[in-house]
């Protein structure tokens, strides 16, 4: 292992080589384009907007993702460049080393995404995407290449696995009873903060996201097909109310180092998911902004 992070050392200082202060903010603008932070402004697009069911697909394959890598650089505990040599130290990061998660996040995203692109496109975006975010990591000196190495194989072996599996996982899922849905994914997000008590967000949001994905079709479903004007209107109200849930309740609620902390983060993170899959698309259709799939009954369902 000393062998492997000297080698990578040695390329990271290779990298450093160029190093100029326009690059490195040209390289740390590029490194944004692997957080969740972009995903968080995508991902809620292309659910109101492009195709609610393959963004909300999109979004929970996501949070898996960013789960696997939380749980896999505690596992592996391993240092990054900056912490050997404190000269490479570029940018900072408060977390392990490996696998690089904005290779990883980078590589599920724009892989799924892809198919969904014109051929050309998505192929030059799944592939030079990850490419170019995970050069900017190692310049920054935040991960070794084998980081980035196995964060591209880890999520270029789930994007190929949901656009083998997916079609089929998608249709036994839908033929499911809502509460056993609902039941799947709060057992889901259990197993999720088990494998890593100290991130507890990420099981919230996808609890959240998929209680509401599951619920939705109860009341009728949603289109997220529309005129321009509609789309922008829906993202500007939905973005500006995923704030409010994210910002408002952070303001709020207690703060790390309170011991009900993990709890409180975990039910912010999910309603800020079921807002995302559930409340903002409801909004959107009472607001005359989208349509139901299915039009509501007496009873007030959109189940025939």
């Amino acid at each position: 292992m000393e062998d492997v992070l000297s080698w990578g050392l040695a390329v990271v200082r290779v990298a450093q080589s160029f190093a100029s202060p326009a690059l490195t903010l040209a390289m740390k603008v590029v490194s944004a384009g692997g957080t969740i932070y972009l995903y968080g402004i995508l991902l809620p697009f292309a659910a109101w907007c492009v195709d609610y069911r393959f963004g909300v697909q999109l979004a929970l394959l996501s949070v898996f993702s960013g789960l696997l890598n939380a749980w896999l650089k505690v596992l592996f505990a391993q240092p990054r460049p900056y912490q050997l040599d404190a000269s490479l130290g570029l940018a900072k990061e408060p977390s392990y080393g490996l696998p690089s998660g904005h290779s990883q996040s980078s590589a599920v995203f724009w892989g799924v995404a892809a198919s969904r692109l014109p051929r050309l496109v998505g192929v030059s975006l799944a592939i030079g995407i990850p490419l170019i975010v995970g050069f900017s990591r190692i310049y920054l000196g935040v991960h070794f290449p084998t980081d980035v190495f196995a964060g591209w194989a880890i999520g270029g072996m789930i994007a190929v696995a949901w656009l083998v599996f997916g079609s089929d996982i998608t249709r036994f899922v839908s033929v499911q009873n809502v509460r056993l849905k609902i039941l799947a994914a709060a057992v889901a997000a259990f197993f999720m903060n088990m494998l890593n008590r100290e991130e507890t967000g990420l099981a919230g949001l996808f609890l959240g996201v998929a209680g509401g994905a599951a619920f939705l079709p109860e009341l009728g479903g949603y289109r997220a097909a529309g005129t321009l004007p509609a789309k922008a209107a829906r993202y500007g109200i939905g973005m500006a109310g995923a704030g409010l849930i994210y910002f408002g309740l952070k303001a709020i609620l207690p703060g790390e180092g309170d011991q009900s902390y993990a709890l409180f983060r975990f039910a912010r993170y999910g309603l800020l998911g079921a807002w995302i899959s559930l409340g903002a698309p409801l909004a959107f259709i009472r607001l005359g902004l989208a349509e139901a799939e299915m039009p509501m009954t007496a009873g007030g369902t959109g189940i025939p």
